[in-house]
Order: structure tokens, then C-alpha cells, then sequence
């Protein structure tokens, strides 16, 4: 259970109300915050969850995988796959129980601020950013342009700023760098000055993933510092589905475990293009490549830290275009939150994004549809939480800053309802209507309780028509652009030290001005 407790504050009108919300709650007691555990919703009933489970065996069996590198055929035969007279590599049913045993049942991603580190187990549950958008959303010319280093930046740094988006995954690619091993070694860079919390992020070839780790090492005081405590997170698209393996990809996933960084095991068919169009079908799929993964991770190295990543998407089956807003996609995630828990892994998926292309009352229902869900399921790691539009194609600051209030709600929601003598409150009832006002505005235990269980928009407006007139008719797009504005205009509170920083700057093409 989430502990709410907290002692009484006297109460003392207004103002004292006032006092009370101003001050800030020690962590553990905060209405909400990273690592609450949901697990309520449950869409599949435990038979469905066993028979999802003996449906991925049977694919992993029957059809298995295909287009491993060399490499993986090796480290895949070797630990007791086979691979057929048509290249593709099957999976065993014993040895994909041995390897789920073998799996790493809990996973902490670290912040390079340990205030910031994430314990992936169970339903505890943790929202942030991901993707890789190629525009940014100018909500001023309600236009698209090309996505740039800078913004890319200017997105860790706000998310530095959000109590609530729990982790920076890259969200948009720099399409200002063509060269992609410079954009790959830039992307770190932006990032890692942008925030000290955890970061996520691709690499485009695994020849980029050594002067990759030698940054990382630079920026955490050397390669056993860096080992000691993995800040950033490689999100590999290992498979290509429907039952591929990504060569490249894989040949990526190799050198980041060999790094020691953890791996994101991503799979993200399109229900009804290249995953199943039913969503048991979809998750089926996602999870049968995605235990192919975990089967490859700890064939190399028993244990790693790895996070089983199914990201089954949603299709609008009229056009072909992703539905990434849909009802489908929200009940997409929530089975595989429940997958995870079958397994007892960490895992993560898809959910808080918008088929909208701009922060409005369409981006509202899609993102908090999806996104509570996915809390709810208890989902571990929720990827694409805050700022996503355009079904993955744009990406918007204004948006994920608008998601410290949307995702603070679905966090209240995944609290759940805390039932204690306290909090049933009939000796309150007793004194309010025996012998007090006959309200309960102003109580002790109001007073006490009015920060540790209500969660308060920032942005959001609960004026009165009269109040919001008196106030300029204050608009919620441009409460979002004057904070994206505040945050930018501070010198990064991530920013590496001088000597590192130079020394970044003097071994690796970094394009992002001092």
C-alpha cells in the first residue's frame, strides 16, 4: 500500500491553507511520485495470461525467429536454440524457462542524480518520455519543423524540471547532424547536459557505441564508476517484426551489454500490418520476440539488466495509419503490464501519446486514456508518456509540460483509495456534525491531509467564469509556453562541469554551442 499518514496541522483560516500547501511534503509523503504501485486493472483474466504464454512458446517452437547475426546464431545455438535449414532460430520451451529463470527479476535504472534512480520491479510504476520524432511541434504558428539538436536539449532540460515525467528517454532525433555516428555521439551529449535523471537512447550502428561508453565514462569519473551505476540506457529495436531479428540492432544490443549499460528490449509491431490485428494476437506476438530477446541478453550474460519491452501499436484498419490515441492502444499496454507480472520481469510499453497534432482537447483524452490504463496495469516503465503527437512524428515542449499535471492525475488514480480508521474518518464525522460548524472546511484533519492526498494542477484552471475573466481569460498553451520559456532562459541545472565538459568537447565533434 501507498503510505499517505501524516499528522494533523492545525487548521487557521485561509491563509494558514494557503501556508500549508506552499510547504513542501518530504518525499514519501507527497500525494504522488515516482514508483507508486498500481496493478489494480487487470483486462485478462489469469487464464488469458497463461494461455498468451503458451501461445508465445508455441511461436518461439513452431516458427521462431529469423536474420540473427552471426554472432547471435552463435550465443543463441550455443546456449540450447536451434536454427533450421531456413535460417530461422527456434526456441525450445525448456530453454526459454531456464533463461526466464535466469532473468533478472529486478532492475534499477539510475539517475546520475541518485535522487533520480528507479526501482523497475513488481506494478511500480514510472512515466517519462520516448520515441524518436523527426518534427517539434510550434504551437505559436501551429506548424511542424524539422526536429534539432538544441530542441532535442531543450526537452531534457525541461523534463529535469518535472516532478512528474520520472525519466528522459530521447524523444526527438537531431535532424540538423546527417552523420549518424555524430548525431548518435551528440544525442548523448544534449541529453546527459540536459538532466541527472535517467536517460534512454538508440544508437544507429554498434561501431558508435565505444565513443559512446568513453563520454558516459568521462561524464561519471571513469569506466568503473560508470559500471558501478549505468545512468543511461540503450533502447534497442532488436526485432523487425513480424519474427525477425534487426542484425544491426543486435549487433548494438552486443556491444551496450558488454559496456554494461542496460537494455530496453523493444518490439513494436503494428496490430494489422505487422502484428496480429486482435490486441490478444498483437500481444502474442510482441511477447514471443520479446522472451527471443531475453533469451539473447542472458545467453551473453546472465543477469543483465534488461527490460522487456513490448510495444505493440494500434492501426486505424479503415486507413493504415497508427492509432497510437485509441482505446485499442491502451488496452494494448495494460496486457502487457500484466505479461510483465506473469513473467515477473520489469517491463515497459507504449502509452500517453496522441494522434493529435497539437496539445488540444483531442492530445487531452488520447494521452490520459492511454496513460492511466497503463498505470493502473501497474506498468513498470511508461514509454512515450508526455509530449508525443502526431501518432510519433511530432514532438512538443509545451505538451510535455502540460503532462506534470495530466500524468500527477493518472499517478492519483494509480494511488488508488486508502482505507484506514483515519481516512474513514467517522470520529471526524462525529465531531463536524455533533458538535462543530456542521462543515469540514478548515478542519485539523482537513488542514493535515489537503497536501498528502490531492494532487493540485499547475497549469490546469478551476477558477470561476468570473475569476478567469477578472484574470485576463488566462489560456493554458501560453501558461506552458511562458514555463518552457522561464526554464530555458536558466543556465541547465545538469550542465557538466568545465573540465569534463572541455574535455568532451576537445575528443568528440560536439555540435550543441557552449
Amino acid at each position: 500500500m501507498n503510505d499517505q499518514s501524516r499528522i494533523a496541522i492545525r487548521s487557521g483560516g485561509r491563509a494558514a491553507r494557503r501556508a500549508a500547501r506552499a510547504a513542501a511534503l518530504p518525499d514519501h509523503l507527497r500525494p504522488v511520485r515516482p514508483g507508486m504501485e498500481g496493478g489494480r486493472y487487470k483486462p485478462l483474466s489469469d487464464a488469458d495470461l497463461t494461455r498468451i504464454h503458451n501461445a508465445a512458446l508455441d511461436a518461439l517452437e513452431q516458427i521462431g525467429l529469423a536474420d540473427a547475426p552471426d554472432s547471435g546464431v552463435a550465443l543463441l545455438t550455443g546456449a540450447g536454440a536451434t536454427q533450421g535449414d531456413d535460417g530461422r532460430i527456434r526456441f525450445p520451451r525448456a530453454l526459454v524457462e531456464d533463461m526466464l529463470a535466469k532473468a533478472n527479476r529486478s532492475v534499477t535504472l539510475h539517475g546520475r542524480d541518485q535522487r533520480y534512480d528507479l526501482e523497475l520491479s513488481g506494478s511500480r510504476v514510472h512515466y517519462g518520455t520516448a520515441g524518436a520524432a523527426v518534427h517539434l511541434v510550434d504551437v505559436d504558428g501551429r506548424n511542424y519543423r524539422e526536429s534539432t539538436l538544441q530542441d532535442l536539449h531543450d526537452a531534457a532540460r525541461i523534463t529535469d524540471q518535472l516532478d512528474n515525467v520520472h525519466f528522459l528517454q530521447r524523444p526527438m532525433v537531431a535532424r540538423d547532424i546527417p552523420d549518424n555516428r555524430e548525431m548518435d555521439l551528440n544525442t548523448v551529449y544534449a541529453c546527459c547536459s540536459g538532466t541527472t535523471k535517467h536517460i534512454g537512447t538508440s544508437f544507429f550502428d554498434p561501431r558508435h557505441v565505444p565513443e559512446a561508453l568513453e563520454i558516459l565514462h568521462m561524464i561519471a569519473g571513469g569506466e568503473d564508476a560508470w559500471r558501478a551505476r549505468p545512468f543511461m540506457s540503450n533502447s534497442n529495436c532488436f526485432v523487425v517484426p513480424p519474427m525477425k531479428f534487426a542484425t544491426e540492432s543486435c549487433e548494438v544490443m552486443e556491444a551496450c551489454i558488454r559496456g554494461g549499460m542496460p537494455v530496453l528490449l523493444l518490439s513494436a509491431g503494428m496490430a494489422g500490418a505487422t502484428a496480429p490485428s486482435t490486441v490478444a494476437g498483437a500481444i502474442v506476438q510482441s511477447v514471443a520476440e520479446c522472451l527471443a530477446g531475453l533469451v539473447y541478453v542472458n545467453a551473453l550474460k546472465p543477469g543483465h539488466p534488461a527490460i522487456f519491452g513490448t510495444w505493440p501499436f494500434g492501426l486505424d484498419l479503415r486507413t493504415g495509419a497508427m492509432s497510437i490515441g485509441s482505446g485499442e492502444q491502451a488496452l494494448l499496454t495494460a496486457g502487457c503490464a500484466q505479461m510483465h507480472q506473469f513473467y515477473g520481469i520489469p517491463g515497459g510499453a507504449a502509452a500517453g501519446a496522441s494522434d493529435s497534432k497539437l496539445p488540444d482537447m483531442q492530445a487531452g483524452w488520447e494521452q490520459m486514456c492511454s496513460n492511466v490504463l497503463a498505470g493502473l496495469s501497474g506498468l513498470n516503465m511508461v514509454y512515450e508518456a508526455a509530449g508525443m503527437h502526431a501518432s510519433l512524428l511530432g514532438f512538443c515542449h509545451e505538451s510535455l509540460i502540460l503532462s506534470e499535471d495530466l500524468i500527477g492525475q493518472a499517478l492519483r488514480c494509480v494511488r488508488g483509495i486508502e482505507v484506514t480508521d483515519e481516512t474513514l474518518a467517522v470520529d471526524q464525522i462525529a465531531e463536524v456534525c455533533l458538535s462543530g460548524t456542521g462543515h469540514y472546511l478548515g478542519t485539523a484533519q482537513t488542514l493535515g491531509r489537503m497536501q498528502a492526498d490531492y494532487v493540485y494542477p499547475v497549469y490546469g484552471d478551476r477558477t470561476s467564469p468570473k475569476e478567469w475573466v477578472e484574470l485576463g481569460r488566462p489560456d493554458l498553451i501560453a501558461k506552458a509556453t511562458a514555463r518552457k520559456e522561464a526554464i530555458l532562459s536558466a543556465p541547465s541545472a545538469a550542465a557538466l562541469d568545465p573540465v569534463t565538459d572541455a574535455a568532451i568537447r576537445n575528443a568528440f565533434p560536439i555540435h550543441l554551442p557552449r
